[in-house]
């Protein structure tokens, strides 16, 4: 039987893995033998023995802690088959407003599309209007793998492919799990968010490719119902974040109770705690920008953190640092904040260019000039 699928297939995949994962360890343990490697996941492949091996769980406490899972890099490198052969077949049915893990819609296209929204719906700052923003309860620990799997399985042609997506799916990565980091950081993850403490079937590990695209799948089902049984004008959501527009309050709190009755039917929940109903003239705070009228701006916490992070950073790791929050202000009204980021890196002995786009070392930037 012809499974589409094919050796210069996995060599692809593999050249997507490494572009970001290279430097980890089981990436440079993978590429010592890489020819031998590739060849022995390809005959599990199509052997039909391939089973994914060990994960490491670690604990990052920026912005607050949780549970990240690295996937080994040859199960990455599976993800990104996988990925790579079933994605565009999902990303055509999704809606233009769904961000996050889709090409192209980072926290930038988030900023600038709700902001488009907010003046559409105010008529250009004209008019008062209101939003609703929601956060999902425990999102990732709260999938239920039995319902995902049969909104994945439909749009999968080929018994192969649906086979992989289901392997990997259902794989249980407590099963064979390398802890590193000090324990007591474990302990400062809520119990109900960590996926160690997930029933069974329950939770995708966070940080690896497919656990994001598997969930834009199942939140799919909620950005179609919120478009065409609610009606909902201006939505959008990044990742488990969402945001409706609407000039009456009291049809965002129908709204609001609609979508509560929808996503048990999903398995998920909303967070009571994280739902704001306010004049969207107080500010909008959606996936790092904060939309005021007539301005888009970086997140308070977003700036206060860089300038910490650049004054305590040893000399040699600022540059790096530096130029990427400038990168990132670039795309915000955010002269003044891009002034402050500018001075920090003048007290760190680096230069900036006039725009405050770009820093460099001084030896450098004079010989550029």
């Amino acid at each position: 039987m012809d499974t589409g699928y094919s050796v210069e297939l996995l060599v692809q995949a593999y050249f997507d893995c490494r572009r970001l994962k290279r430097n980890t360890d089981s990436a440079l343990a993978f590429e010592q033998g890489l020819e031998r490697n590739l060849l022995s996941l390809h005959e599990e492949l199509t052997s039909g023995s391939y089973r994914p091996g060990r994960s490491i769980c670690f604990v990052i406490t920026r912005p607050r802690p949780r549970e990240v899972w690295a996937a080994d890099f040859r199960d990455r490198i599976v993800h990104h088959l996988l990925y790579n052969q079933i994605a565009d077949r999902f990303h055509r049915r999704f809606i233009a407003d769904s961000c996050a893990c889709i090409p192209g819609r980072g926290t930038l296209y988030a900023g600038q599309r709700l902001e488009a929204k907010i003046r559409s719906q105010t008529q250009n700052w004209t008019h008062d209007a209101f939003y609703l923003k929601c956060d999902l309860a425990n999102f990732f620990v709260s999938i239920d793998k039995r319902v995902l799997w049969p909104l994945l399985a439909k749009r999968i042609p080929g018994r192969w492919w649906r086979m992989l997506a289901k392997l990997v799916l259902f794989h249980d990565p407590r099963t064979d799990v390398e802890v590193r980091g000090e324990r007591a950081l474990l302990r400062l993850v809520p119990p109900h968010k960590r996926l160690m403490e997930a029933p069974r079937h329950h939770g995708l590990p966070i940080g690896n490719l497919s656990s994001q695209f598997f969930a834009n799948i199942l939140l799919n089902e909620l950005d179609q119902h919120v478009k065409h049984t609610i009606r909902a004008r201006h939505y959008i959501r990044y990742v488990d974040d969402f945001v409706i527009l609407h000039q009456s309050a009291v049809w965002l709190n129908n709204a609001h109770d609609q979508i509560n009755d929808f996503l048990p039917s999903l398995g998920l929940a909303i967070n009571p705690r994280k739902t704001i109903l306010q004049p969207v003239a107080r500010g909008v705070d959606f996936a790092g920008h904060v939309i005021k009228p007539h301005r888009r701006q970086a997140r308070r916490r977003t700036v206060h953190t860089g300038l910490a992070r650049i004054e305590r950073l040893p000399a040699s790791d600022t540059l790096a640092t530096i130029n990427s929050y400038l990168g990132l202000l670039r795309h915000t009204d955010g002269h003044r904040d891009r002034g402050r980021v500018a001075n920090a890196a003048r007290k760190r002995g680096h230069c900036v260019d006039g725009a405050l786009t770009k820093a460099y070392r001084r030896g450098i930037h004079m010989e550029n000039a």
